[in-house]
């Protein structure tokens, strides 16, 4: 299931593409937009790292810092930021521990085929670590003005 808003946002600890570990309670005090996507590297995925990239200033200037999430391993992540430049955490979740604990890892279903994977989503967790939105399938080329409004 996923966390609904006014619940408080599971907390984890992962590593990123640079091996550094990152908490979510490290971040209290500040907004946290902490968006789970399918793949490293695919059109949709790009788009939506780009939408967030693009708007960093806007994000910083409300408080938002980006996380983001996929069970891609550090190597996947890695190459991925350098060649969009990307300025935040990419976790790793390769045990799926973070996608189970916040309902986004599903059956989904893609040309008759049915098998399991995350949905694109997106959580907005304020300073006190509350689920404040949670937006589900983000459109990924306006991620940025879905978390402002």
């Amino acid at each position: 299931m996923l966390p609904e808003p006014g619940q408080p946002a599971p907390d984890f600890t992962a590593q990123d593409q640079d091996g550094n570990t990152v908490s979510l309670h490290d971040y209290r005090g500040q907004k946290v937009a902490l968006y789970f996507y399918p793949k490293d590297d695919t059109p949709g995925c790009t788009a939506q790292a780009c939408n967030l990239r693009d708007h960093q200033e806007e994000l910083k200037a409300s408080n938002i810092q980006v996380i983001g999430v996929s069970i891609d391993g550090e190597t996947a992540h890695k190459k991925f930021a350098l060649k969009y430049d990307l300025p935040f955490p990419l976790l790793v979740d390769t045990e799926k521990k973070i996608v189970a604990d916040y309902g986004v890892w599903q059956e989904k279903k893609n040309y008759g085929k049915t098998y399991m994977g995350t949905v694109r989503t997106t959580f907005l967790i304020d300073e006190n670590g509350l689920i404040e939105k949670v937006i589900k399938r983000p459109d990924t080329k306006e991620h940025t003005a879905q978390l402002l409004k």
